[in-house]
């Protein structure tokens, strides 16, 4: 199948990558045309603009937008949409805000254009792994683009089959399913970072009471040195709280288990906050959630060994570098 692909930044260039490996064909484009060009020596047709990666798609077109959410997103959606015509679709795959989707799913049914929103998550990890898809958009559009999703979406692999589910029908085993209409891709996508900061919050604060066990204010008898690797190594193997995000975790932990190149300084990509925002419009209660998005933002104030190791497991999940690291390196 030909897909258009705009960004291609560390997920755009690597979902790039992934569908060549499937036999599609990628027509790209981005702001730096040494991206372009890079990406272009791999196999893919290489465009100038927006206007002219259009222009390589044959009907009805699809293009696919990995760029930063907010104003860059609406940016590049009113451009595609202006070079568009009936019957072909956008997909937004970034982390865009679901009522933005909404709105604009609605200017893009006025032409005639399909609106696809697709949550993604897999990070600079999703190349090999593949990408967990959370897709929202028209029916129609979303099973003409089903190669596309079953290339990137990871596969069933080797997970075991949950009891019961050989009842039921569907593409989620295989890593990607249909939500519902425009803006539900996103939706459950921002819920799903909402749960992943209270998860990394929950194993990052454990890990800061393992470290401080030894010390000088408690007595002397219940004072322990621990081993924070082989913690978080021997719960990898068997353990109830066992996860990705405690694999990665113990991989930062063996290559330094004081975590010193990180300062703790922790940002949110917007997500948590839509999420606590969602449970406010909907009067759910979400403690865990909320408080976890709170300490990302004291994080940037003060730095715990805990939010060191939010750091880290977004650096390694996500390729996220933190800001006062960034500039430390310039």
């Amino acid at each position: 199948m030909q897909l258009g692909m705009v960004g291609l930044g560390r997920m755009g260039a690597n979902m790039t990558r992934r569908l060549m490996r499937g036999g599609h064909t990628m027509v790209v484009s981005d702001l730096s045309p040494d991206a372009v060009k890079g990406i272009a020596g791999e196999g893919a047709v290489g465009s100038s603009s927006l206007d002219d990666l259009v222009g390589k798609l044959s009907a009805p077109r699809a293009a696919w937008i990995m760029v930063p959410s907010g104003d860059p997103t609406e940016k590049t959606v009113q451009a595609l949409l202006g070079c568009m015509q009936a019957g072909d679709t956008i997909i937004d795959g970034g982390n865009s805000y679901f009522k933005d989707d909404v709105r604009r799913s609605k200017l893009c049914a006025a032409k005639g254009v399909h609106y696809v929103d697709v949550g993604t998550s897999g990070g600079v990890w999703g190349l090999e792994r593949g990408y967990c898809m959370m897709i929202g958009g028209p029916k129609e559009a979303v099973q003409r683009l089903d190669p596309i999703f079953k290339t990137l979406a990871p596969g069933r692999g080797d997970i075991p089959r949950t009891p019961g589910r050989e009842k039921l029908a569907g593409t989620a085993e295989d890593g990607y399913i249909h939500c519902g209409p425009s803006g539900s891709g996103h939706f459950v996508k921002m819920v799903h970072n909402g749960i992943e900061y209270g998860m990394m919050q929950a194993y990052a604060e454990g890990f800061d009471i393992f470290k401080n066990a030894t010390s000088k204010e408690l007595p002397e008898d219940i004072r322990y040195d621990l081993n924070l690797p082989d913690i978080a190594e021997v719960w990898r193997r068997g353990s109830v709280v066992s996860s990705w995000l405690l694999d990665l975790t113990a991989m930062a932990l063996a290559e330094n288990p004081t975590l010193a190149e990180y300062s703790g300084f922790v940002q949110d990509s917007g997500e948590g906050r839509w999420t606590i925002q969602a449970a406010i419009e909907e009067a759910v209660p979400a403690e865990v959630l909320t408080a976890a998005l709170y300490t990302r933002f004291r994080s940037r104030q003060d730095h715990t060994f805990a939010e060191k190791m939010l750091s880290a497991m977004r650096q390694k999940f996500g390729g996220h570098v933190e800001p006062k690291a960034q500039a430390k390196t310039k």
